[in-house]
């Protein structure tokens, strides 16, 4: 139960529903006993002339309401005859069940708007997490398990809701208030019941117990499908083009064949748990039937025929809450698994601190400074000992080989991760100081990959200021050499490109993520190689838009095409995270160092 506490924490903001929700589950079960409980009584009034001095329920009872029922039924027979009084008795129990039903559908009236809002509350949450964690998170993690986890697992969590607010409610309730009127009956029979109960709960724990394992298995595999489903939806060029059809097949296959053999083990399991309980109870029942019959028939016992069908016919209402309470450990269990998925998420702890009541940085007005700046990702350093002051209006480069720690410097300019020691430094100010938010507002990023939405090329234009007009988004689209296509197409700005842009050229995109950094017009301009993956004639046109955009602006640049950089104000070459070079094209030429091996090697003259 502890797993759930997180429900049960929104489930305390509902307090009102939740209490609506259990008069009408207790009103519906004081119906349904009066319907049944009462029924053999007044029926053994009727047939056999209950007089005053009988035994039975309703004979010399203390209870004022059985009294005042047992008096009505004898002056209704005296009155009316048996006919008539057994008339109004057939008319009373059709008003018991209506109302019995009448407060269960009120009772889930309540119910599904309450559970609906807690899941609402569970999956937002997740999202605002998700949206928040830093990037490094997602490097170790697969997207396909995020989705499922986010999807697949909250509607797991979804069925145990009803559970824990139905099973562990209603179920339990009618089981204690049908136990109450058992007792009333007789106290000897009811503890023998009692005595019953542990053994039954046993063997239903130990099966649910099982599930939890099967549960997270088929949570994994789950993970997994998605994960390759997400690489084949991504990668569908390259695998038709090298044949990989059956590769793919056999993996996503070989998951599924996984997963149905995990499944059909929890239904398995869960689905014994129900006729086991029904058996269990069956044979309770049948023990009372012989041993009470016994003594009923013997005269050795006080307690009416009619009224020992009563107490049976109550007993045997309890197997099926018994039954649906079985079933919801078994569910429980596989919500738990769940739970756990999810709640690993959401206890992640965020490297990103950030600073909501810090400064704001409003404007940009002098430099960026890594100071003495060491970064270590999981216990291996990244980058070492970093010094480098780009001040406002100035161009810096930064090259090396692949993995030589360009992207993550760059990466710690709007705190997609924190230093591990030394100091980042804007405006002379530690970067730890401002609102992240504010940080951000005044960063513009363009990556290597194109990153867009599937939306209208207006929306995409304008992600970063979501209250710009259409004339600063053609502008900002004249800027980056992307009004004219745009203009040619049939709906012109309102063009929806799909997923990923995918209805574009990949030139076509890069200039929309320009456009879109242009809008939201910062100080700060991070280039993550934004030309490296383009053809000749789009190099160019994407280029010249960087130009345009570079114009009064602090850019930091991230380039494997050295020709892109070389009027840089000043070229920063990493190797192993480490600076081991700095200066202009020309000096850096004239060292014949690491920069000049590199250039050679792309003759670039």
């Amino acid at each position: 139960m502890k797993k759930y506490a997180r429900v049960f924490k929104y489930l305390s903001q509902y307090k009102g529903e939740a209490v609506l929700y259990i008069v009408f589950i207790l009103l519906s079960i004081v119906f349904s006993l009066v319907s049944l409980g009462l029924l053999f009584p007044f029926l053994e009034m009727i047939f056999n002339g209950d007089k005053p001095g009988a035994t039975g329920l309703l004979s010399n009872s203390s209870n004022g309401a059985v009294n005042y029922i047992r008096n009505f039924l004898i002056d209704s027979i005296n009155t009316r005859g048996k006919i008539d009084t057994l008339g109004i008795i057939c008319i009373l129990i059709i008003i018991s069940i209506f109302f019995k039903n009448l407060f269960i559908y009120l009772a889930y009236y309540v119910l599904n708007p309450l559970k609906n809002k807690i899941v609402n509350r569970l999956r937002t949450e997740l999202y605002e997490k998700i949206l928040h964690l830093p990037i490094g998170f997602f490097t170790e993690k697969r997207k396909g398990d995020i989705i499922s986890r986010i999807t697949n697992d909250v509607g797991e969590v979804e069925g145990a809701v009803i559970v824990t607010l139905e099973g562990w409610i209603k179920d339990p309730l009618t089981i204690l208030f049908t136990l109450g009127t058992l007792f009333a009956i007789s106290a000897k029979l009811t503890l023998f019941v009692l005595l019953c109960i542990p053994i039954v709960g046993f063997v239903v724990g130990r099966i649910s117990r099982s599930l939890k394992k099967s549960s997270a298995e088929v949570a994994n595999l789950n993970s997994d499908s998605l994960s390759v489903l997400d690489e084949t939806l991504s990668g569908l060029r390259v695998i038709k083009a090298f044949n990989s059809e059956p590769l793919l097949r056999n993996r996503f296959f070989g998951i599924n064949d996984r997963m149905v053999s995990a499944k059909n083990t929890i239904g398995f399991r869960r689905d014994l748990a129900s006729p086991v309980s029904e058996l269990m109870g069956v044979m309770i029942f049948t023990a009372i039937l012989f041993f009470g019959g016994q003594l009923v028939l013997s005269g050795e016992f006080a307690l009416t025929g009619s009224l020992f069908i009563a107490y049976l016919a109550l007993f045997y209402q309890l197997i099926n809450p018994t039954k649906a309470l079985a079933a919801s450990f078994g569910n429980m269990a596989r919500g738990t698994a769940a739970i756990e998925r999810i709640e690993e998420i959401l206890n992640t702890k965020s490297t990103i601190d950030d600073n909501p009541n810090g400064k704001k940085l409003d404007t940009f007005s002098d430099s960026i400074e890594l100071r003495n700046v060491n970064f270590d990702y999981e216990g291996v350093p990244i980058l070492k000992n970093i010094n480098l002051k780009v001040a406002k209006g100035k161009t810096v480069a930064l090259v090396g080989s692949s993995g030589a720690g360009k992207s993550t410097l760059a990466d710690l300019i709007p705190r997609f991760h924190d230093v591990s020691s030394g100091e980042l430094l804007i405006d002379g100010v530690n970067i730890k100081e401002y609102s992240l938010r504010s940080v951000r507002d005044q960063i513009s990023i363009v990556t290597q990959e194109p990153i867009l939405f599937n939306d209208t090329i207006e929306s995409n234009i304008s992600l970063g200021k979501q209250d710009a007009d259409l004339a600063q988004i053609e502008d900002a689209s004249k800027v980056a050499n992307a009004f004219n296509f745009i203009n040619k197409k049939e709906a012109g700005f309102k063009t929806n490109i799909g997923d990923r842009g995918t209805k574009l050229s990949g030139g076509e995109r890069q200039r929309l993520t320009i456009a879109r950094a242009i809008v939201k017009n910062p100080p700060i301009l991070i280039l993550d190689e934004a030309t490296s993956s383009l053809d000749t004639e789009s190099e160019r046109l994407v280029q010249d838009a960087i130009n345009n955009m570079m114009q009064n602006r602090t850019s930091i640049v991230i380039a494997h095409r050295l020709s892109t950089i070389r009027h840089a104000d000043e070229i920063i070459v990493l190797q192993k995270g480490e600076i081991v070079e700095r200066g202009t094209h020309n000096e850096l030429l004239q060292k014949e160092g690491y920069y000049y091996r590199l250039v050679m090697m792309q003759e670039v003259k």
